[in-house]
């Protein structure tokens, strides 16, 4: 009988596995397994020599030689920095492909947010409010999505979700992988929207550098929700400040709170470089920031488990 071993305990309630999302799953087991859910690294461990399937956050590749039974070694988060892919033979390492359903919303949330207006210091709240009333101010900077031209680069499974969801708003998509990408400088020329969904391998570090950012139209908007390491930060300020780009919404950053810290030490520290690391008022305004949060739902674990099933894993 297969045993599938659940280890999904994180901070964030959404990515922590509860009682319903493991009935949701023991259901799609059905009588083909136990399903048994541990809350630490230790009980991991202990449980790891007798499971078929894992699904964890991290795993280490020493822990391959303690799970002699394991066939399937599962992940939802579909970033390769937390669990090792040197596995032994016989053994398949799946990461999750589901994050384009939410995150293409959370894109198309703050393009629609940024074109009509949400983000304009126009729409501070200071003093009366007959004093402060933004009609006139707002009346030349919102305008429609449909009709403007967004380039993504990074069309795997997240950046074509994110294209779909643009193209149903009326905008015109230009995707970009490693196959055309030398095509890219000459298509951002005339982009409205410059989204990045790239993987935080090296060959992606300082992607978004001084250079491609000068190709950049004046109106162009960054989006990146990809990984941190792609955009070149002291690059992208200058820009923000000087005016040349319009803007930009950032999810994820070049130094962010690591994950094992936080699960090892209880507590969130806030990263002592980069963007992250300065003072709010020393940020231009065009910057908008969220916390590497782009992905979050209240049905994650079950979109992974759902996924798994879908593709005959569980």
């Amino acid at each position: 009988m297969n045993r599938y071993l659940i280890w999904l305990n994180w901070p964030e309630k959404c990515f922590r596995v509860d009682a319903e999302a493991l009935r949701y799953l023991k259901g799609l087991v059905g009588r083909s397994g136990e399903v048994v859910s541990v809350r630490s690294e230790r009980a991991f461990l202990r449980e790891l020599p007798r499971a078929t399937h894992a699904v964890v956050w991290h795993f280490r590749r020493e822990w391959y030689a303690l799970a002699p039974r394991l066939v399937l070694l599962a992940t939802p988060g579909a970033g390769r920095e937390l669990v090792s892919r040197e596995a032994p033979a016989g053994v398949k390492v799946h990461f999750g492909g589901y994050h384009g359903a939410m995150i293409s919303e959370s894109v198309a949330g703050f393009i629609l947010a940024w074109a009509r207006g949400f983000f304009r210091p126009e729409l501070g709240t200071e003093g009366p409010w007959r004093a402060t009333w933004p009609r006139v101010a707002l009346g030349d900077k919102c305008f429609r999505v449909a009709g403007t031209s967004a380039v993504v680069a990074g069309f795997g499974r997240i950046g074509r979700a994110i294209g779909a969801k643009l193209e149903a708003l009326g905008v015109e998509v230009r995707g970009f992988g490693r196959s055309n990408v030398k095509d890219l400088p000459e298509a951002a020329k005339t982009a409205d929207w410059f989204v990045m969904a790239l993987p935080g391998d090296t060959g992606t570090d300082g992607f978004l550098d001084a250079r491609l950012l000068s190709k950049l139209p004046r109106r162009c908007v960054v989006v990146n929700i990809g990984r941190g390491n792609a955009v070149d930060e002291e690059a992208l300020l200058k820009a923000l400040r000087t005016g040349r780009i319009a803007g930009a919404y950032l999810d994820v950053f070049r130094n962010e709170p690591g994950p094992l810290s936080r699960m090892e030490n209880g507590e969130c520290k806030m990263a002592d470089e980069g963007i992250l690391g300065r003072d709010p008022v020393d940020l231009p305004w065009n910057l908008v920031k969220t916390p590497h949060s782009s992905a979050f739902s209240g049905d994650y674990l079950k979109m992974c488990f759902k996924e798994l099933k879908d593709e005959g894993l569980v």
